[in-house]
C-alpha cells in the first residue's frame, strides 16, 4: 500500500511541476513588448538616486588617504579604510556629548578594559584625541549597551559594538591616522 502511496505522491508532484513550468513558459512568452526590457522609468529613477558616493555608508569625500579610520560626526559612523581607499569594515557608532574638531589626528593611546566615565565597564578603548580635558576616543560596552547621553555631562567615548570594537582595536594601533568629517 506504501508503494502506492509513493507512486501517487510522486504523479502528483510531477503534474504540478509541469503545469507550473508550462504557466512560466506561456507568462514569459505573453509579456508585451513595452514590459520585456527595463525602461528608464522608477527602477532607473532608483538606481540614480543612490550613487555609490551618496549611500549611506559611502566612503565620505576629502576623508583622507592611506591607512585610517574615518569617523563622520554628521553620520554617527565609522569607516576602517585599508590603501587605496579600500573599505575593511564600516559601522554605525554612539557618539559622545563632545565631539572632536574635524581634522586629522593620530591614535595616542590604548586600553583594553576600564571603567567609562558614565560608569559602565568598557573595552577596546582607541583614544586619539582630548577636547578641554575630556579624552575622546572609540570604545565598547562590555554589556553591549549604548550610552545614555546627559548633556550636562562631559563625556568622549564614541561608542561601538563589541564585535567593532574588537575590529577597531586590531586596526587601530598606536599612531593610526584617525580623519573626522563634518
Amino acid at each position: 500500500m506504501s508503494g502506492t502511496s509513493s507512486m501517487i505522491v510522486a504523479g502528483l508532484t510531477a503534474a504540478a511541476l509541469a503545469t507550473v513550468g508550462f504557466l512560466g513558459h506561456q507568462a514569459a512568452a505573453n509579456v508585451p513588448p513595452g514590459l520585456r526590457h527595463p525602461s528608464s522609468g522608477a527602477a532607473g529613477a532608483v538606481r540614480k538616486a543612490l550613487p555609490a558616493k551618496e549611500h549611506p555608508a559611502a566612503l565620505p569625500v576629502r576623508s583622507g588617504t592611506g591607512k585610517r579610520v574615518v569617523y563622520s560626526l554628521k553620520r554617527d559612523r565609522v569607516w576602517l579604510v585599508e590603501k587605496g581607499d579600500t573599505v575593511r569594515r564600516t559601522f554605525g557608532v554612539s557618539p559622545s556629548t563632545v565631539d572632536p574638531a574635524p581634522g586629522t589626528y593620530r591614535v595616542t593611546s590604548r586600553s583594553g578594559a576600564v571603567t567609562g566615565s558614565d560608569g559602565v565597564p568598557i573595552e577596546h578603548v582607541v583614544r586619539f584625541t582630548g577636547v578641554d580635558g575630556t579624552a575622546i576616543g572609540f570604545s565598547a560596552a562590555v554589556d553591549g549597551s549604548a550610552p545614555v547621553l546627559d548633556p550636562r555631562e562631559r563625556t568622549g567615548g564614541i561608542r561601538e559594538t563589541r564585535a567593532d570594537g574588537v575590529a577597531m582595536w586590531k586596526f587601530a594601533t598606536i599612531g593610526r591616522t584617525v580623519v573626522v568629517v563634518p
